[in-house]
Parts: structure tokens; sequence; C-alpha cells
């Protein structure tokens, strides 16, 4: 499960007793709810579902599916099915490829959501084996399902846009620069990654 409440409040009083302008960010948002997942393959599958389209959108094509196939948290259950049949309940062709990609890694054993490797970057590196998930959906996966505390997905355009802003910059720094922005601040980056998108969703006139 994604850090908790205690957990992101541990993390961020750290961060902010090393970084002034990070402590200003929090005393002006507050801290941030948690932001939880369950672990395992439903998970990935409703980010595979989800990519592109609402909220609405992909939970209507998750009751479609859950409605004609079953059990969408068994991986056998889409891997019974075909890409006609998926793209029929309201998946593209390449997020069905992407579905059937995913339940097969699951369902042979290749990927093993309970006990993948403690290394970040090895977890990382597992995950974007499988067509249509990328690295953001990866470090999204490990810091909301599995609360990995030193996940920083820098690549991420509002965190890059609410650190830019919380750091005081004039412009937008890329991936590299958000990278070497939050180094001192392992091993804790996620709970930074959370008030970052915190930030970004509160009112402005606040700031």
């Amino acid at each position: 499960m994604g850090l908790s409440a205690d957990q992101l409040r541990i993390s961020l009083d750290a961060i902010a007793a090393i970084e002034p302008a990070m402590a200003a960010a929090l005393a002006r948002v507050g801290y941030p709810e948690p932001r939880i997942r369950e672990r395992g393959y439903a998970t990935l599958l409703r980010t595979i579902v989800g990519q592109q389209v609402s909220v609405a959108a992909a939970q209507s094509i998750w009751n479609k599916l859950e409605a004609a196939l079953g059990d969408l948290t068994d991986p056998a259950t889409v891997a019974a099915a075909d890409i006609e049949t998926l793209r029929g309940l309201g998946l593209s062709r390449q997020k069905a490829s992407y579905a059937l990609s995913l339940a097969d890694e699951v369902a042979s054993g290749r990927l093993d959501l309970e006990n993948l490797p403690a290394d970040d970057e090895e977890a990382i590196a597992q995950l974007v084996h499988v067509k249509g998930i990328g690295r953001w959906s990866a470090e999204i996966y490990l810091l909301f399902a599995e609360g990995r505390t030193d996940i920083w997905p820098a690549g991420d355009l509002a965190v890059q846009i609410e650190i830019g802003r919380i750091m005081g910059h004039d412009d937008r720094p890329g991936e590299k620069a958000v990278r070497d922005l939050a180094e001192a601040w392992r091993p804790h980056r996620g709970a930074a990654a959370i008030l970052a998108w915190h930030h970004y969703k509160t009112d402005m006139d606040v700031i």
C-alpha cells in the first residue's frame, strides 16, 4: 500500500528541515492526503485502461470488461480473451495488446507483483518490460501501491512545474534538473512528489 499520512508527515518534516523552500510550501498548502492503490495486477490493468481517457470513460470501459469477462483481478480472465473481444468492450487495439501482454506476464509468473525487487530501479525495469507500462506508470505504481519512499517521478510535468515554482525557478526545470534538485531529499523523495502534486492542485491564490 502507499505512503500513510504518518509516513508523509515524517518524510516531509525531514525534507522541510533541510530545505527552506519546501518548508515554506508545506506551510502554504499543508500536508497532502495519502495516495494509496491496491498492490497487484488489477491496479496495473486499470492504469492501461485509463491511459489518455477521462476517469469516467475509464470506469465505463472497466465496467464493460468486468460485466463481459468476469473477475478482472485474475489475469487469466483477460488472458483468455482476444484483441477483437477486448476492442468490442471499449479498448483500442493498442490497449488491448497491452492488456494481453500484462495478463500474460503475470499469469506466466514472469512478472511477480508480490515479489518485485527491493531495488527501485530493478523493480521499474521489470514493470516496463510489460508493453504499455512506461517509466512513469511504473513509478506511480511503486509509489501508490507499494509505498516505496524514495520513488521520484522527475519526468512528470506537474512535478517539474511545482518543484520549479517552489524552488523559485523562472522556467520549468527539465527532468535532469529536477532529479538533481531532489538528491538531497533522499530517501524521502516520494513524499516530495506527493507534495508537489498537492501544491499543483491547490488554489494559487493562497500562494
